[in-house]
This record gives structure tokens, C-alpha cells and sequence, in this order.
């Protein structure tokens, strides 16, 4: 990679982050001008040239969801009229993910409307984050990568266990509902025997935000929970599902989500069950830059720098993005069966 020619652009929502990973690939971050009018329109302005340049724009769609939108639709429309020969578009959270199908009638598929904006702006390859649903890839009639964070998490929960030393036989991952399933063998897989099989709370949703614990599927009684979902919004979700545990007998719980938004009175709702001990510790990464009023005692933020640092390195070079999970898993599973031969001696 010609670290000359490559050009990384940190829009306003992942400042942090777009630093981590030009510090990673040893570049330096280009750089572009977000000046509002008093009016809250907004312009984009590069400061740097990108005539007949691949570039890439770093932008979540996060709270403030509509101006974090706007600023990334202009700032490719901007990127396009300076003659950019390919605009890739790194979207850490894709916001709007939800609203992927009609759940009722004259209802709105806003994924869908969102990525057809992306595409009309000029975009040429969008770069997500584990995505809420799989199928929003296919609302794009450009080339999409919907990447995991499952070796993240994976990684993650060898360390708790590891560092605690854990009985793996009293460790099982736990998806939130059933349609996380996916989400959770698909971390299973790198778990392996460090942990012991999967459980599933079921629930219903009588409106958006809100969730009612049916009953939970498996057996977690003195077992240590890794509870693991795509993100947090308000927190009373996956609390109710924490407490559901706790009430079937869960020993320790933990919250491992890839987008941590905690809006509402999230940060309040976290904090009370870490100060009951009903959960433990609550992980996010930092797709979501969080600002200090939304951190509390118990969370930890790890990072997702070195996955998209090595992702855009090889979309750049042309080289294949599977190598990259190969890499990272060979990795994981010396680390398992280091764990496994040491706490079995």
C-alpha cells in the first residue's frame, strides 16, 4: 500500500476512531472542512485534493442521526464534484437499520430510503459494521461489506475468562431473542470449548423500545452469562433479559454489544444494575464514539480500529477481506487451547 496515495476522511461522529486507524496503517488523516449556516444547513468542504484518488469517508449515523446523515450524503457530493475516482464510504453504525421491512401497515422501509441517498450521492462501495439485518445489504445496488464483530467479542470474552479463570463448563453465551441467533453462533464458533453452549431468551415486543421476557431457553443456573447483541439503545431490553437470567439462578452476567447508543435514561438503567450486581460489566465498541455524560462505572469500550484498519488496507490493495477473519482466527484458537491446557492441568 502506497500510504502516500491513500486518503482517510474523519467525518464529525467518529473523530476518535478515524484517528486509531490512520495511526494503525502508518498514514496521515486527510483532511475536510463541516461549516454550518445559522440556519443548520450544512457544507463540506476537503481541504486536501482528491482529484483521481480512492478515498475513504468514516462516518456513523448516529445520534444526531439526521445531521450525521446529511454531513455524509454532502461530504460525497462534495468528494464527487472534486473528480474522487472511487468514494468509499466506511458507516460504522448504520442508522435507520432498524426500519428494514413494514412490521405494520403503512409503515415506512427507511434502510431501504437510506441507502438509495447513499447511492444517488455518488457512492461507490459501502463499508458497515454488523448491521442490525443481513438483508439490508441487498438495498444496496452497490458493493456492500457487512463486517463482524464476532472475533472482537469472541476475543473479549476469552480475556474475562482467562483473566478470571473461569470454568468453561460453567460459561454459555446467551442470545437476547431468537432472532440474535445468528448473531451468537456466529461467536460460538470462535469461542469453541471455552464456552459451554448457547441459551435464548425469548421475548415479544408490544412496541418499539419496549420487550417482555416470555421464558428463557436452556439452562444457566450457577452458570457466568455473556449476553451478546447488536446494540444498546435504551438499555431496558436487554435488562429485563439480565434480570430474567438472574431469576433462573445466572451466577454472573455480562452485556457485550457492538453499537453502544444508551439513549434515554440508558446510563441510568446500567449503572442500577451494575450497583444491584445483577450484571457485572457492560462492553461496547467504539463504532459509536460515547461521550463522557453517557459513560458510567462498569462499562468498558473496546475497538473495532484494527478490524477496519486491516479491512480498508486489503478493499485498497485489492487483497481478500476473508483473509483477514483466517488471520484473526488462527489466533483465537491458540489462545482457547492455551486457556484449556492450563485450567485442566
Amino acid at each position: 500500500m502506497n500510504k502516500k496515495d491513500i486518503m482517510i476522511f474523519g467525518l464529525s461522529s467518529n473523530k476518535n476512531l478515524t484517528k486509531k486507524i490512520c495511526e494503525i496503517l502508518g498514514v496521515e488523516e486527510s483532511q475536510a472542512k463541516t461549516s454550518k449556516f445559522l440556519d443548520g444547513e450544512m457544507i463540506v468542504q476537503s481541504l486536501d485534493s482528491v482529484r483521481g484518488q480512492e478515498i475513504y469517508i468514516i462516518q456513523s449515523t448516529n445520534q444526531p442521526v439526521n445531521d450525521n446523515l446529511m454531513e455524509l450524503l454532502i461530504a460525497v457530493d462534495a468528494f464527487k464534484r472534486a473528480s474522487a475516482a472511487k468514494i468509499n464510504v466506511v458507516i460504522p453504525y448504520f442508522g435507520y437499520a432498524r426500519q428494514d421491512r413494514k412490521a405494520k401497515g403503512r409503515q415506512p422501509i427507511t434502510s431501504k430510503l437510506v441507502a438509495n441517498l447513499i447511492e444517488t450521492a455518488g457512492v461507490h462501495r459501502v463499508i458497515t459494521v454488523d448491521l442490525h439485518s443481513a438483508q439490508i445489504m441487498g438495498f444496496f445496488n452497490v458493493p456492500t461489506d457487512n463486517f463482524s464483530t464476532a472475533q472482537i467479542v469472541a476475543s473479549e470474552i476469552i480475556d474475562t475468562i482467562s483473566t478470571k479463570k473461569l470454568d468453561p463448563t460453567q460459561c454459555i453465551l446467551v442470545s437476547p431473542d431468537h432472532g440474535g441467533l445468528t448473531r451468537v453462533h456466529g461467536v460460538a464458533k470462535y469461542t469453541g470449548n471455552i464456552t459451554n453452549g448457547i441459551a435464548v431468551i425469548a421475548k415479544r415486543r408490544p412496541e418499539p423500545n419496549k420487550a417482555e421476557v416470555e421464558f428463557i431457553l436452556g439452562d444457566v443456573k450457577d452458570k457466568t452469562c455473556f449476553i451478546i447483541d447488536d446494540m444498546i439503545d435504551t438499555g431496558g431490553t436487554i435488562i429485563k433479559g439480565a434480570q430474567a437470567l438472574k431469576e433462573q439462578g445466572a451466577k454472573d452476567i455480562y452485556i457485550i454489544a457492538c453499537h453502544g447508543l444508551f439513549n434515554g435514561e440508558a446510563v441510568s438503567k446500567m449503572e442500577a444494575v451494575i450497583n444491584d450486581k445483577t450484571v457485572k460489566q457492560v462492553v461496547v465498541t467504539d463504532t459509536i464514539e460515547i461521550p463522557e455524560e453517557r459513560k458510567f462505572k462498569g462499562l468498558k469500550i473496546i475497538s473495532v480500529a484494527k478490524l477496519l484498519a486491516r479491512m480498508i488496507q486489503n478493499s485498497y490493495e485489492k487483497s481478500s477481506l476473508t483473509g483477514v477473519y483466517n488471520d484473526e482466527q488462527n489466533e483465537i484458537v491458540k489462545r482457547v487451547e492455551q486457556y484449556l491446557k492450563e485450567f485442566n492441568k
